[in-house]
């Protein structure tokens, strides 16, 4: 299927549920050593607030932002989320800096010798995922690919004002989710991701 017709087809009833019960996971949020901030460009402001109400909460003692520099943009995605959580009320020295990451899988890669400098990866038991709605379970399911001894939470944020169990009802959320949708079993296939949460 071309990337055409990905972002044009509608999701079968099947889809729907299937995204709903499986990718649209929720996880209870509770303290956790580490607050994993996946780098974007959308949504900047939302994503530091949310971070901010979570640090004002209690739910992380540590956070990492991973972003890189994407096209059309000088700075790199961390450069332009870290300043922004700074703004929101998180101290600069709780936030950890990855600046390289150019996909999700980077994300994690890149981030956990930075991790395991700054604090020691054995003295984190407990991760939340923080990024786009759309993007979902694919978050942890990288972390737990490649750091699987680590208790993870998964929380997620857009700014559409469509109730996030009918996503399929507005054209844009609707290319979104059935993007990353798609990348799922092929990305298991090849290892990139693991099973999360496990059966």
């Amino acid at each position: 299927m071309s990337d055409m017709d990905r972002s044009t087809r509608l999701p079968t009833a099947d889809e729907i549920a299937a995204i709903n019960a499986t990718h649209l996971i929720e996880t209870p949020l509770r303290p956790a050593d580490l607050l994993f901030l996946f780098g974007t460009r959308e949504d900047v402001a939302l994503r530091a607030e949310t971070a901010a109400r979570l640090w004002r909460e209690g739910y992380f003692r540590w956070s990492i932002v991973s972003g890189g520099v994407t096209p059309g943009s000088e700075q790199s995605e961390c450069n332009v989320i870290k300043p922004a959580m700074v703004a929101a009320g998180i101290p600069a020295e709780r936030i950890l800096e990855e600046h390289c990451a150019m996909n999700t899988g980077e994300n994690v890669i890149f981030s956990l010798p930075i991790i395991d400098a700054a604090i020691g990866l054995r003295n984190i038991r407990s991760v939340i995922c923080l990024g786009n709605t759309w993007t979902a379970r694919r978050y942890p399911m990288t972390l737990h690919r490649h750091w699987p001894e680590v208790t993870k939470m998964l929380l997620t944020v857009d700014s559409f004002a469509t109730p996030r169990a009918l996503w399929h009802t507005n054209a844009e959320l609707c290319r979104r989710m059935l993007r990353e949708w798609d990348k799922i079993a092929p990305y298991k296939a090849k290892g990139f991701i693991a099973e999360w949460p496990e059966a």
